[in-house]
């Protein structure tokens, strides 16, 4: 209950911060259009105009709520101005390169934890790797894959494990390092091989680090897989969205569409959570 009352607390300021951003931001302009017009602006209605201009600097929080509801609701889901029809595009993107960077993650880091030499190697690199801007690298791909007769949901989805897969590595890797040496000496007490260390002593143990990259690689995926759509001119998808509303000076659209983001990362996040609290809870680690 504590926490819920916390969560409110935090958004209700937010929405005042937000209100209050929109009012100092949009004043200028609503200034401006009453000295040209030569007209005295009260108070009263300064705030009002600075809360619904239609091409505002920063949209009011209702000015996004409607945008949201009439692009959601009010649309049908088949609607190329529907939102949610634009969030399964992103979303399809998102979880193909989910499953392929975590795949490539877990499967990195029991290499990593097992060889010495692909730690070595591999995990310099891995962390060099994150050091590239992804808007330097994401048109750079699109590029070569189009070459290749590669298009569609798979180049972005590759964009979208490029992020993800790093702090699946790293979790993993500290999971499967974390169990106590006195388990590991008894693992070896017992005469068990490398697999049974692993499946009866270090992937059980690695479980929560695992669940908590994950958290952070679904929401890395999400960026990437907006990020994606940037360079290619996409006419479908979030980022898609966010370029369309950019060209036209649409922030109304551009603010929806990144709450809507919002949201879908926090929907990912929390069935992951449920995910975790559910495994957990069948291992008897909570």
């Amino acid at each position: 209950m504590r926490s819920l009352a916390s969560i409110c607390v935090v958004i209700f300021a937010l929405i005042v911060v937000w209100y209050l951003s929109a009012f100092v931001l949009n004043t200028p302009w609503a200034m401006d259009k009453a000295k040209r017009a030569g007209i005295e602006i009260s108070s009263k209605e300064l705030i009002l105009d600075t809360w619904s201009q239609e091409k505002p600097k920063l949209p009011a929080p209702h000015q996004v709520g409607l945008e949201i509801w009439k692009t959601t609701v009010e649309k049908k889901i088949t609607s190329k101005r529907s939102l949610i029809f634009h969030s399964w595009i992103t979303l399809s993107s998102t979880l193909v390169g989910f499953l392929i960077g975590t795949s490539l993650g877990i499967l990195l880091a029991i290499g990593i934890v097992h060889n010495n030499a692909m730690n070595m190697s591999i995990m310099p690199w891995a962390i060099a790797s994150q050091t590239i801007p992804i808007l330097a690298i994401a048109p750079m791909i699109i590029v070569v894959l189009n070459s290749i007769g590669v298009q569609g949901l798979l180049p972005k989805a590759i964009i979208s494990s490029y992020l993800c897969f790093f702090p699946v590595v790293v979790g993993m890797v500290k999971g499967l390092r974390s169990p106590d040496k006195i388990d590991k000496d008894l693992m070896h007490t017992y005469n068990a091989t490398n697999f049974q260390k692993f499946w009866k002593l270090r992937l059980p143990t690695s479980m929560p680090f695992l669940f908590a990259s994950l958290k952070v690689g679904i929401s890395a995926s999400l960026v990437g897989a907006i990020v994606g759509e940037l360079p290619t001119g996409a006419v479908r998808g979030l980022g898609a969205r966010l370029l369309a509303g950019s060209y036209y000076g649409q922030t109304i659209q551009i603010w929806s569409a990144l709450i809507m983001a919002a949201m879908l990362a926090a929907v990912l996040v929390g069935i992951l959570a449920l995910l975790q609290r559910f495994t957990l809870n069948r291992m008897g680690m909570t």
